[in-house]
């Protein structure tokens, strides 16, 4: 395999990769093997007829493009490392030449790092952060506590109010017909919590349990499904049960239960000085957030497209990853709200472009500065994954490649240089 590089404006490079004719051969014979079961031949089996009597009768390009995906596949990851270049995009590929008993020539269209101009990064002004923890905060930690120690009880004495879970049926309608997933039974629902469209929570206020209300809403103009998207509908639905969050008293009795103090005074004790703590290390992230938002700012980058959509893409797939944790298909979380993956793309552009620039400048940071990860900084790192995973470290350095390594020592410098962008910024 050769690979030949053409840099192109805009941080965009073309890949010109060229495989020996042997490895087409053998790559449209994979593909023969892989096709032959779905090629009829007047005459012969599915499956029994011989690649030269398919290659006569359709012509040898009945397996050209099967092949090209096998090659393509086989050989674009070692051909971008061949290349030599700091490659940041899915490549985007054409088929140049695929003739038996040629050379197999493809190229590949990728996005590459690009070049940081850094302006003033060193001793940028930022606002000082206010670390002191009052009343107000404490009291704000002990509802929160409470809030964490609540107990479910049902509600049978009245109707749904704002705050309340309901288990609730409904099937929704338009034009008087019912349409495609807009039947749910026993879904759990809180109210006020924006997880339906909107206005379909408030008209659930004041239902009663056992009888059958309407809820009239309209479907965003631009919702998912074409078919619903700006239309009327109205949900008939029925509450089978109401749930609400009952708080503990505030008393010595709820210290005893959530820490380790006998009284409520000595509880919110010990809260200050945590919230102390927390207000120090929140007030060091912020120095430290202002510090790089400033330093990118200051400086100067070409993001090439390729590069933003890769990032755009794998924040989207990185929040569906989320929601499966927490119960939920993308697919139910789109047909719910009504953004569609696209839409959702367009909503993390200027977050994506964000990240991109503050990697690059943090990146650019640590070169400029000269700035390493230690080994003991290395080892930590490894600790803490330990610990993450329930693992030993030994055990973790045994599934760590050059690779991964290379990764986290990357991922520990450009910490560094968000530390010291930190240390050296003014504060006003």
């Amino acid at each position: 395999m050769s690979v030949k590089v053409e840099k192109q404006e805009g941080s965009m490079a073309l890949l010109t990769i060229e495989i020996e004719a042997d490895k087409l051969e053998e790559a449209i014979n994979k593909a023969y093997q892989k096709e032959k079961g779905r090629i009829s031949v007047p005459g012969f089996r599915k499956g029994k007829v011989a690649r030269q009597v398919i290659e006569k009768m359709y012509g040898p390009e009945i397996f050209y493009d099967e092949a090209s995906d096998i090659l393509v596949r086989e050989t674009i990851e070692d051909a971008c490392t061949e290349s030599g270049e700091e490659i940041v995009s899915t490549p985007s590929v054409e088929i140049v030449q695929i003739e038996k008993g040629k050379p197999f020539i493809y190229t590949a269209s990728v996005a590459l790092k690009p070049p940081v101009e850094l302006g003033e990064y060193k001793g940028v002004v930022i606002d000082k952060v206010n670390t002191e923890v009052t009343e107000e905060d404490i009291n704000e930690a002990l509802e929160k506590e409470r809030k964490n120690n609540a107990r479910t009880v049902e509600v049978t004495d009245r109707n749904v109010e704002d705050g309340d879970t309901v288990l609730l049926d409904f099937e929704g309608y338009v034009d008087g017909v019912a349409f495609e997933g807009g039947k749910g039974s026993d879904h759990s629902l809180k109210i006020g919590s924006g997880s339906f469209i909107p206005g379909f929570e408030d008209q659930l206020i004041g239902a009663v349990i056992g009888e059958e209300c309407e809820v009239n809403v309209k479907f965003p103009e631009d919702y998912h499904a074409e078919e619903l998207a700006g239309k009327d509908a109205v949900f008939k639905c029925m509450v089978n049960k109401i749930e609400k969050e009952e708080l503990p008293e505030l008393d010595d009795e709820f210290a005893s239960e959530v820490s380790e103090f006998e009284t409520l005074d000595e509880y919110k004790a010990d809260l200050k000085t945590k919230l102390e703590e927390r207000k120090a290390k929140e007030a060091q992230d912020a120095k430290e957030e202002a510090a790089i938002s400033a330093a990118v700012e200051n400086a100067k980058i070409e993001i090439p497209g390729p590069m933003l959509e890769a990032q755009k893409e794998r924040m989207i797939d990185e929040f569906a990853q989320q929601l499966m944790y927490q119960g939920m298909s993308f697919e139910q979380y789109s047909k719910f709200t009504g953004a569609t993956r696209q839409q959702m793309m367009d909503q993390v552009e200027p977050q994506a472009e964000t990240r991109i620039r503050t990697r690059l400048v943090l990146e650019a940071v640590a070169e400029a500065e000269k700035l390493e990860a230690s080994d003991a900084d290395y080892e930590d790192e490894l600790k803490t994954m330990a610990e993450a995973y329930g693992r030993e470290v030994d055990d973790i350095k045994k599934d760590i490649t050059e690779e991964v390594e290379k990764m986290i020592k990357d991922d520990l410098k450009v910490r560094a240089a968000a530390k010291f962008l930190a240390d050296n910024a003014k504060e006003k």
